[in-house]
């Protein structure tokens, strides 16, 4: 059984002429005349071009590759018996009233309303579109927003002096966005990469715009490398040379400008630097970060080997960091190189099982474990409560990257549909909204006058994540568990002995094997 689809896929724009060859993904019959549908034959013309998935800026792309492994593999456990975290009454152990709040930094002082935050909206062109609506929709939501990194170095109209940056319009209005609608509830992180950090970053976000929740980046579960993004012309190829990016091809060349003019280079990669972790240096980097106010910090890391896993719990743990986001293969991605998103990196759930063991270890000794947050192509509420379950009692939120870019362009285009209606028809788009959307009543009585100004995509976001509440609440209730501190590792059943191997949850057909000895006695 082939995982992989091989040398054609809908993430790079390609297919084959006639049914491929299992293993090298190459049509059994490879025509000569064929003008090359297939990604080699499209890399014959388009070259590095084609690593991509297309089309860039426009799209989220999620691995297509079908892991051994998956969430799916696992049900969740329901129960006729007692209730937790409530009476065991029938009139109040209802599943709205289960209780989905979370609390994440060291001394729990951040306050969510419900587990999940975002991806990271860094510096790719639909991160950059859609920030405001992500944005706001998480600041009405209590939940958090992630900046992702490069954000100020790609700012055409950042300043610079002594090479750091002093004034980024583009980070100003992503602070802003959510600022504008917070209220205590959730937050926004800012993230930095190695060139963030040489840029000056950190100081500028935490002294002069107030960032509170700073991240350090060592990846994603998209990818080995640093983050990338394509560029359309040869002028801001050239400024972000100068800014110290990596660009490819070379935009200072006289041959590759005269390429790119003549039209064979139509487009450059802006690439970022590989990070280098190391212990001494972590928790410099750490220190550094609290001294300069920071009030929270925490690391995101990714599907690297499970060494490098166990470094980023330790090293956490030492540094008593507020979250430890770990992003499993298999996610999803702005720009990621499209083999290596399929081909490489542990796939989630089996990250989160050896996140789960390396927790035990650490935990036995007394150590302190940081709040935990799992990522990497989770969407439903089935998957929330499955990853809190299997990480249990280290994992307290769940991120998800393309779910919630997701609903926040679905509501938007809706959103702008509907605009285009109302004008035409001279009514108020506040109206427009409590028509389209399921939540517009609700919102419009929270906000009031203020509530035609709420991004369309936020009010998508916000209803989807209220979809996501009332999902969870009832897997919660089924399992007679009505706060989230209450869901453990016995909630779930392994419906493959490889998943029961993977994870050490308990075969269906072994479940409850010594209750049910006792009550047949």
């Amino acid at each position: 059984m082939s995982f992989s689809k091989a040398n054609r896929s809908a993430a790079t724009l390609t297919t084959t002429r006639v049914a491929p060859a299992p293993g090298s993904g190459i049509c059994v019959t490879c025509l000569d005349g064929c003008k090359g549908p297939c990604e080699i034959g499209k890399s014959a013309i388009k070259g590095r071009e084609v690593l991509y998935p297309m089309p860039f800026g426009k799209i989220t792309a999620g691995s297509e590759k079908d892991y051994p492994v998956d969430f799916s593999h696992f049900n969740i456990q329901g129960t006729a018996v007692g209730a937790k975290g409530i009476e065991a009454d029938p009139d109040k152990a209802t599943f709205p009233a289960v209780d989905t709040t979370t609390k994440l930094g060291a001394d729990g002082s951040i306050k969510l309303d419900f587990p999940v935050f975002t991806g990271a909206v860094g510096s790719t062109d639909i991160a950059r579109i859609n920030w405001e609506d992500v944005a706001v929709g998480a600041a009405i939501s209590g939940v958090m927003v992630v900046a992702g990194e490069n954000i100020c170095g790609m700012d055409s109209k950042a300043q610079f002096k002594k090479g750091k940056v002093v004034k980024s319009p583009e980070m100003e209005r992503r602070v802003d966005a959510f600022k504008r609608w917070y209220d205590g509830t959730g937050g926004i992180i800012v993230q930095a990469n190695v060139e963030d950090t040489t840029l000056g970053v950190p100081e500028y976000v935490i002294q002069k715009l107030g960032i509170e929740i700073f991240e350090l980046k060592w990846g994603q579960g998209a990818k080995d490398i640093g983050g990338e993004v394509k560029l359309h012309s040869l002028e801001r190829a050239l400024e972000l040379k100068s800014r110290g990016y990596i660009v490819l091809p070379d935009p200072t060349k006289p041959a590759i400008q005269a390429a790119f003019k003549a039209g064979g280079i139509t487009e450059f990669e802006r690439h970022s630097r590989l990070g280098m972790v190391e212990e001494k240096a972590f928790h410099k980097s750490v220190a550094h970060l609290r001294s300069l106010g920071a009030k929270y910090v925490t690391l995101k890391t990714g599907a690297y080997r499970p060494a490098d896993l166990a470094r980023a719990i330790k090293y956490a743990s030492d540094a008593k960091i507020d979250l430890l986001t770990i992003d499993g293969a298999g996610g999803g991605t702005g720009m990621s190189p499209w083999r290596m998103m399929n081909e490489w990196g542990i796939p989630t759930v089996q990250l989160e099982c050896l996140t789960y063991q390396m927790c035990e270890k650490l935990a036995a000794r007394g150590a302190y474990i940081p709040p935990i947050a799992i990522a990497g192509g989770l969407s439903l509420e089935d998957h929330i409560f499955k990853a809190l379950a299997l990480g249990a009692p280290y994992v307290k939120a769940i991120c998800l990257g393309r779910a919630m870019l997701t609903a926040a362009m679905v509501g938007k285009t809706h959103g702008r549909l509907m605009k285009d209606k109302m004008e035409s028809e001279d009514e108020s788009i506040a109206d427009g909204y409590v028509q389209l959307f399921a939540v517009g009543a609700q919102l419009r009585e929270r906000f009031g006058k203020d509530f035609d100004k709420l991004p369309a995509g936020a009010i998508g976001m916000y209803s989807y994540i209220d979809r996501l509440k009332q999902g969870l609440q009832q897997f919660m209730a089924g399992a007679r568990k009505f706060a989230l501190p209450y869901i453990d590792r016995n909630d779930l059943v392994a419906l493959t002995r490889d998943a029961a191997d993977v994870s050490g949850i308990a075969y269906v057909m072994d479940s409850d094997r010594e209750e049910i000895d006792k009550i047949l006695g």
